[in-house]
């Protein structure tokens, strides 16, 4: 078979498409995720890069009644954390990693959201010094009538 200018011309545009907008589409395949912050938070900016690091589409939102974002969307009292997030009908709340996210949008359980309560030292966005230990933590699914474990984590590592 011969190849022609034009044909290898039309081959390598083709190639070059695909290679600079497949990242980009392949992003947008995915779920944005909607994160509702107190402005003076750093840990929660800190979470917002570990998800954007792992390929989610962040928009972050600043706001001072954080309390009224959680209870509007029915986060339990005791797994409240510092920022509340909300992605493809499910809440985010707290330090969830990357990973428990997308094993909940894989699996779909029948649960309003992921939730870890308080900050844990070495969680996404508590990343303490290095070399220091991190906490161990559940990521606990919620939907208002009972609550489970949903993973374990010791920082960003699931055990």
């Amino acid at each position: 078979m011969l190849i022609t200018r034009r044909t290898f011309a039309i081959g390598a545009l083709s190639l070059a498409g695909a290679t600079l907008l497949g990242p980009a589409l392949a992003q947008d395949a995915s779920p944005a995720i909607s994160i509702k912050k107190d402005p003076w938070c750093g840990c929660c900016t800190g979470w917002a890069r570990h998800l954007e690091r792992a390929g989610f589409s962040v928009d972050v939102e600043e706001i001072e009644e954080m309390e009224a974002v959680k209870t509007s969307l029915g986060v339990p009292a005791e797994l409240r954390s510092c920022h509340t997030a909300t992605i493809d009908g499910y809440v985010i709340e707290g330090h969830v990693p990357a990973e428990a996210i997308v094993a909940l949008l894989d699996q779909r359980p029948q649960v309003r959201g992921l939730a870890v309560a308080g900050m844990p030292i070495g969680s996404p966005g508590m990343e303490g010094p290095a070399g220091s230990e991190p906490d161990q933590y559940a990521v606990v699914a919620f939907d208002g009538s009972s609550d489970f474990v949903f993973m374990r984590f010791a920082g960003h590592q699931r055990v």
